[in-house]
C-alpha cells in the first residue's frame, strides 16, 4: 500500500464531513464501538510499504498510540491536529522521501482491542482508516508498546529495508511505562501467531529495530519514575513532553526524523516558531543517538547526529507547504 499524496484540501473536506471541529471530544471524532477485522493483527498476515511511481523512495513511519482511559486526549489531539500537521510538515521540511504512514492503537492486554493497526498509506487514506479505530479507553496499568513492536517486526514488509536497506520509523506514545514482553498466549491471542517461547521486551525491541528507528515519547506521564525507565529500555531514543506540550507533536516526530538523519540539533530547534521552541528543545534533549546507516546502491553512508547511543539489547545490534493548522 502507499499510493497516491496527501493535500490539505482532503484533509479539510474530511474534517467537515464527519462534523470535526475544534471543540470535538474523543467520543464525537471516534464514533466506531468495535474492533473492525481490517485493524485486526489476528486477521493481518502483512501490512505493506512499497515503491511506487508515486512514491519511488517509500518511508514507512509507524504513530502509535496508548488508547487506554487516561490517553483520550491523545487520541484526541492527534485526530484533530497532529497527524495532519506531522504529514504536512513532512512534506514541508522533508525529513524523509516518500512517506507511507501507518496508525496503530494499543491498549491493555485484558482490552477487546489491544492492538489496531492502519494499512500504510499516502494519501487522505491515513486519516479516514485512523477515525476509523475503535478508541476503547479501557484497561490501565500496562502499556501496550510492545505489542507495536513485534507486528512491525514480524508483519511489515517495507521496500526501503528489502531494498535499500533503509530502516523506517516507529513512534509509540504514551503515559505509562512497557513492563513486560509478548507471552505465547497473547501472541496467539492478538496475532494469531505460535511462538515457542516469551519474548522479553528487550527481545522485541531488538528485532523491531532491524527495521525501524524506534522512539518513544512520553506525555504527561503517570509514572514518576517513567522517563527514567524508558531511558534505560531505549537509551537516547525517548522524548519527554509536559502537558503543554502535547499540542506540538507533529513538531517533536519531525524534529527526532531530523536528528535521526543527520540533522545539526540547533539547526533543528530554531527551524521552529519562537513559541514552540522551548517546548521542542526540552522534549527532544534526551535525544542521543546515531543516524540512520544505510546503504544504497551498495553505497554505504552514516551520518552522526549528535551523541553515541542506540538502541542495544543484551545480544546483539542488528544491524509544501507552510504549516497547516488543521483547521
Amino acid at each position: 500500500m502507499g499510493y497516491g499524496s496527501y493535500t490539505s484540501n482532503d484533509w479539510t473536506k474530511l474534517k467537515s464531513s464527519r462534523g470535526i471541529n475544534n471543540s470535538s471530544n474523543v467520543s464525537q471524532i471516534f464514533t466506531n464501538s468495535e474492533l473492525k477485522d481490517k485493524y485486526n493483527p489476528k486477521f493481518i498476515n502483512m501490512r505493506e510499504s512499497c515503491d511506487s511511481n508515486d512514491s519511488p523512495l517509500s518511508t514507512p513511519i509507524i504513530i502509535a498510540f496508548d488508547d487506554t482511559a487516561s490517553m483520550g486526549y491523545l487520541a484526541e489531539e492527534i485526530a484533530k491536529n497532529a497527524l495532519n500537521r506531522t504529514i504536512t510538515e513532512i512534506y514541508d521540511k522533508q525529513p524523509v522521501t516518500n512517506p507511507h504512514i501507518m496508525c496503530a492503537a494499543f491498549g491493555n492486554f485484558r482490552d477487546g482491542a489491544p492492538l489496531q493497526v492502519t494499512q500504510f498509506e499516502a494519501d487522505i487514506k491515513i486519516a479516514e482508516q485512523l477515525f476509523d479505530l475503535w478508541i476503547e479507553r479501557g484497561g490501565q496499568g500496562y502499556s501496550g508498546d510492545s505489542y507495536v513492536w513485534y507486528f512491525a517486526a514480524k508483519h511489515t514488509k517495507i521496500d526501503s529495508y528489502n531494498k535499500r536497506n533503509k530502516k523506517g520509523f516507529l513512534f509509540t506514545i504514551g503515559d505509562d511505562f512497557c513492563d513486560r514482553g509478548l507471552t505465547a498466549e497473547l501472541a496467539k491471542t492478538i496475532y494469531d501467531d505460535d511462538i515457542p517461547k516469551e519474548l522479553s521486551r528487550e527481545e522485541l525491541i531488538e528485532q523491531a529495530s532491524e527495521k525501524y528507528e524506534l522512539f518513544h515519547i512520553i506525555t504527561k506521564s503517570i509514572n514518576p519514575n517513567g522517563l527514567e525507565s524508558w531511558s534505560k529500555l531505549l537509551p537516547g531514543r525517548v522524548a519527554n513532553v509536559a502537558a503543554d506540550g502535547v499540542k506540538y507533536l507533529s513538531e517533536i516526530i519531525i524534529s527526532i526524523m531530523q536528528l535521526a538523519n543527520g540533522s545539526d540539533r540547533n539547526e533543528v530547534i530554531v527551524q521552529w516558531d519562537e513559541a514552540i521552541i522551548p517546548i521542542v528543545r526540552s522534549a527532544i534533549s534526551s535525544i542521543t543517538i546515531k543516524s540512520n546507516k544505510q546503504i544504497d546502491n551498495g553505497n554505504n553512508t552514516n551520518k552522526t547526529a549528535n551523541d553515541n547511543n542506540s538502541v542495544k539489547s543484551t545480544k546483539t545490534k542488528k544491524g509544501f507547504f507552510k504549516r497547516l493548522l488543521g483547521k
